[in-house]
């Protein structure tokens, strides 16, 4: 009976890490879409959303199948239950990403988004949801910890985007279609840097049984 169930818990784990991956394709595309102003990337980040929405739909059903027909205890309940909160928080991304790509059509030739700190957001999330992904797949306590911190940095970035595009608004009021357009992207990365740091969250639940870092060095 065991060796039947470490091998459904492996293909949930590889399962995980296919969509972890997908998430990273997701985010990279649309920061493309946005920066470079190639709609081809648009199309890539809505076929990308797609298979993450197949992915979700699978994992949620191992991860059913595993609870009501082997009955897990203790760590490997756990771990199930932190995969059916991760794969919520992964297809949000490929909703986000996708939101991204999709506005950035209308960023094409923008002379504002390169007189403020959007790229440098968007490079910030991206390391968020790669390193978030990195800590579920070594099991790194630290590593998960460090995207966790990482928020404020994503956070005050957001803060700094909105402060800019308020100044260009006050420069030429003509700018405001793409100002809340660009004020909207800058919400969706922010948005992605709240789902990695849930997926590291999940990943200190899985490894330790808190979601919580406690203690004053940070320790669990």
């Amino acid at each position: 009976m065991r060796p039947r169930f470490d091998k459904q818990l492996e293909t949930l784990h590889t399962s995980l890490i296919h969509m972890g991956a997908l998430c990273e394709d997701i985010i990279a595309n649309a920061a493309k879409a946005l920066l470079d102003g190639n709609e081809n990337y648009l199309e890539k980040t809505a076929a990308i959303e797609d298979e993450i929405n197949f992915l979700e739909h699978d994992i949620e059903q191992m991860c059913f199948r595993l609870i009501l027909h082997e009955q897990p205890v203790a760590g490997d309940l756990r771990r199930i239950n932190a995969a059916q909160k991760m794969i919520t928080d992964m297809e949000r991304i490929g909703d986000q990403g996708l939101d991204i790509a999709e506005l950035s059509v209308f960023m094409k030739g923008s002379p504002v988004k390169s007189d403020i700190h959007i790229g440098d957001m968007a490079r910030a999330t991206i390391k968020m949801v790669t390193e978030s992904i990195d800590s579920f797949v070594n099991n790194n306590l630290e590593l998960a910890k460090a995207v966790i911190d990482y928020d404020d940095v994503v956070d005050d970035l957001f803060t700094q985007v909105k402060q800019e595009l308020v100044q260009q608004l006050l420069n030429d009021s003509r700018l405001a279609g793409e100002c809340l357009d660009l004020l909207m992207i800058a919400k969706y990365f922010e948005r992605i840097g709240d789902h990695a740091t849930n997926i590291a969250e999940w990943v200190l639940y899985t490894l330790t049984g808190s979601r919580e870092i406690t203690g004053p060095e940070g320790m669990v």
